[in-house]
C-alpha cells in the first residue's frame, strides 16, 4: 500500500466514524438531559410552586380538615373539653440521585405533610370516668371488636384494668413498682395525660417552638395564639394531649406522576399503605 492510499483509507475511515458517532452522540446528549432532570434535587423554587399549587392546597385542607374533626370527636362526645390545638405542615423537596445509603428520598419531586396536636382539659378527680367516655365512644367507632379510625381506643382488656386502677378498684396494670400509665397509642394516635396518682407527678409539656411559618412551604400554627398548657391546667385540673402522627397529603414523583393527594374522590395505594384520599 502506498502513502496515499493509506492516507486515503485512514480518511475514509474518519468519515464513517463522524457518521456513526454523530446520531449516537445526539442519543448520548437527549438521555443525559433527560436522566439529569430526574437525578438533581428540586429547587427552592419548585418546591414552593408545587406546594401553593391548587392540588396541594386541596389535598392540605382536607387531610387538616380530617384531623380537626378528630379532635373535635373527642371534645363533643367525650368528657374531654378541646382548648389549644397546634398543626406543624412541612413541604419538602426530593433530594438529588442516591448512589449509597438510599432513603428514597430521591424518588419525589416534592413531599408534603402535616401533624395536629390537641390539647384537652379534664377534671383530674374523675379520671376514671373520663377514660370511660374515651372508650365508649371508642367501643361505638368499633367494627367487630377491630379499633375504628376516629377513635381507636375501646375497652380492651388492658384498658378496662386502667379504668379500674384510676378508680381505685385494682392495682397498676402494667404491673406493680411500675410507674402510674399515662398514655394510650395506635399507629395513627398518642393520647397521654397527666399523671395523678404518683408522688412524682410527670405533666404534659407546653407545644414546641415549631417551624418558621412560611406559607405554603411551611405552617405552624397555634389556636388560640396565647394559650398555654399551663392555663388549661389551671382551669380545669389536668391535661390530656392527642398527638396525630404525620399524614403525608401531597406526594409527587420526580417523573411528575402524583403519588399522595387527598383532593382525589378515592383510595390509592401507595409504597403499601393504604391513603384515603377522599
Amino acid at each position: 500500500m502506498t502513502v496515499k492510499q493509506a492516507q486515503d483509507a485512514a480518511t475514509a475511515l474518519r468519515n464513517a466514524a463522524k457518521r456513526f458517532l454523530g446520531p449516537l452522540s445526539v442519543l448520548l446528549i437527549f438521555a443525559l438531559t433527560s436522566c439529569s432532570s430526574q437525578s438533581r434535587a428540586t429547587s427552592h423554587r419548585e418546591v414552593r410552586r408545587l406546594a401553593g399549587s391548587t392540588q396541594a392546597e386541596e389535598s392540605r385542607h382536607k387531610a387538616e380538615n380530617r384531623l380537626r374533626s378528630i379532635a373535635d370527636a373527642y371534645d363533643e362526645k367525650t368528657a374531654l373539653t378541646l382548648a389549644l390545638v397546634t398543626v406543624d405542615d412541612i413541604c419538602s423537596g426530593g433530594s438529588a440521585k442516591q448512589w449509597f445509603f438510599q432513603t428514597g428520598d430521591d424518588q419525589y419531586k416534592i413531599r408534603c405533610a402535616l401533624r395536629l396536636t390537641a390539647y384537652y382539659g379534664a377534671d383530674p378527680h374523675h379520671i376514671g370516668d373520663v377514660l370511660d367516655s374515651i372508650f365508649t365512644v371508642g367501643d361505638h367507632y368499633s367494627t367487630d371488636g377491630a379499633p375504628g379510625d376516629t377513635i381507636p381506643f375501646n375497652h380492651d382488656y388492658y384498658r378496662k384494668h386502667l379504668i379500674d386502677y384510676y378508680r381505685g378498684h385494682s392495682p397498676n396494670p402494667t404491673g406493680p413498682n411500675t410507674p402510674e400509665p399515662a398514655q394510650v397509642s395506635d399507629s395513627s394516635q398518642t393520647l397521654s395525660w397527666d399523671t395523678v396518682r404518683s408522688s412524682q407527678r410527670k405533666l404534659v409539656q407546653e407545644p414546641g417552638p415549631g417551624m418558621k411559618n412560611d406559607p405554603p412551604v411551611t405552617r405552624c400554627l397555634r389556636e388560640p395564639a396565647q394559650k398555654t398548657v399551663a392555663d388549661i391546667r389551671k382551669q380545669y385540673g389536668m391535661v390530656f394531649k392527642l398527638e396525630f402522627s404525620f399524614t403525608d397529603y401531597y406526594k409527587v414523583s420526580k417523573k411528575g406522576e402524583v403519588l399522595i393527594s387527598w383532593s382525589a374522590r378515592r383510595r390509592t395505594l401507595q409504597d403499601g399503605l393504604v391513603h384515603e384520599v377522599a
